[in-house]
C-alpha cells in the first residue's frame, strides 16, 4: 500500500486512475482546484475511507508541501494541467498558470518533502504539427505550435532537470486524445451539445478530415498503473495511444448515429484547423511501448463508439 497524491485527480482521466489506484488498497489523496474537475468524477471513491479530496490549486507550492507532509505521501501522479486548448490560444496565462506552474510546485514539494517517485501525464502536443512523420519518443525536434504544448514540453524539462539533481523516478506517457466514460469535453461532447441545441445543422471546425487517435481512457488508466510501478532510475518517455485514428467527419457521423439523426446537414468552417495552434493529424511510433508487451484493448474507432455507448442522451 502506498500513499499516493493525484493532482487534477477530479478531473476526467483522474477520477478513473483515483478508482483503480484505491482498488488496489492505496491511500489517495486528489488535488484539485475544481476549474475543470467535480466531485462528481469522483463520486465512486468518496466513500471509500483511504480516499482524502481537497480543493486546492496545484500550483500554490506551499500548501501542495503541507498536504504532502500531512499525508505522508510518497508516490505522485501530476494530472492537473489546462485541457481547455481553445480557451488558453486566447487566454496564454491559463498555460503558464494551470499546465506549468503547477508542475513547478509538484517538482519543488516533492524535493522539500523527499517524495521520488513521479508520474507525469504529458501529451503529443509537445511534437507541434509534423504531418507525415511518424512521431518517436527520441525525435531531437520538439516544437509546440499550442501554447499548451509548450507548457508541457517546459514541464518536461524541469521534471527532468529535478530529476537528475534529486533522484527521482519518473514515468512520462504522452498522451494522444484520451475519451472514454465521464468524458466532459473535446470534439465528442461539443458536437452532441451543438446537435441537441439544433439536431437539423451541425458545424464542424475545419474541414472535417482532421484525424487523430482516440484512446481509450480505461486502456490508459491500466498502463498508468502497470508502468508507474516499475523500477527505473531517472527518467523514462513513452508515447502511448493506438496505431489507428478516426477523423473528425467520422466522429460526427458516429454521433449522428448514436442520437438516431439522420438527415443532419454539416456545416464547414473550412480550412483543416478546427483553430490555431490545432495539429490536423499525426502518428505515433509506438514501437517502444509495444516492446513491452502492452496494446490498448481498443482501437482508436472503437475508443468512440463505446464513449458514445456510456452516455446519457
Amino acid at each position: 500500500m502506498e500513499n499516493i497524491l493525484i493532482t487534477g485527480g477530479a478531473g476526467f482521466i483522474g477520477g478513473h486512475l483515483s478508482k483503480k489506484l484505491l482498488d488496489m488498497g492505496n491511500k489517495v489523496v486528489v488535488v484539485d482546484d475544481f476549474t475543470l474537475g467535480s466531485k462528481e468524477n469522483v463520486s465512486k471513491c468518496l466513500s471509500n475511507p483511504n480516499f482524502t479530496l481537497i480543493e486546492q490549486d496545484a500550483s500554490d507550492v506551499d500548501a501542495l508541501e503541507k498536504i504532502m507532509k500531512e499525508h505522508q505521501i510518497n508516490r505522485v501522479y501530476h494530472l492537473a494541467a489546462n485541457s481547455d486548448i481553445q480557451k488558453s490560444a486566447k487566454y496564454p496565462g491559463i498555460d503558464y498558470e494551470k499546465t506549468f506552474n503547477t508542475t513547478y510546485s509538484v517538482v519543488e514539494a516533492m524535493r522539500r518533502t523527499g517524495c521520488k517517485k513521479l508520474f507525469f501525464a504529458s501529451t503529443s502536443a509537445v511534437y507541434g504539427n509534423k504531418t507525415g512523420e511518424l512521431l518517436k519518443e527520441n525525435t531531437g525536434s520538439l516544437a509546440p505550435i499550442s501554447y499548451y504544448g509548450g507548457a508541457k514540453l517546459a514541464s518536461e524539462a524541469f521534471i527532468s532537470s529535478y530529476s537528475y539533481m534529486n533522484d527521482y523516478e519518473v514515468l512520462i506517457f504522452r498522451f494522444p486524445n484520451v475519451i472514454g466514460p465521464g468524458l466532459t469535453h473535446g470534439v465528442i461532447f461539443d458536437f452532441i451539445k451543438k446537435l441537441q441545441a439544433n439536431p437539423n445543422e451541425l458545424e464542424i471546425l475545419g474541414d472535417g478530415t482532421q484525424c487523430k487517435p482516440y484512446l481509450y481512457v480505461l486502456d490508459l488508466v491500466d498502463a498508468i498503473v502497470e508502468y508507474s510501478h516499475k523500477e527505473r532510475n531517472g527518467v523514462e518517455i513513452f508515447n502511448i495511444g493506438v496505431d489507428t485514428a478516426t477523423s473528425v467527419k467520422e466522429i460526427a457521423d458516429m454521433v449522428c448515429e448514436r442520437m438516431n439523426l439522420h438527415n443532419v446537414k454539416y456545416k464547414f468552417t473550412g480550412g483543416n484547423v478546427g483553430w490555431k495552434g490545432d495539429v490536423p493529424m499525426f502518428q505515433y511510433d509506438l514501437s517502444k511501448i509495444y516492446a513491452t508487451g502492452w496494446k490498448a484493448a481498443h482501437n482508436s474507432n472503437e475508443s468512440v463508439k463505446d464513449t458514445l455507448a456510456h452516455i446519457d442522451l
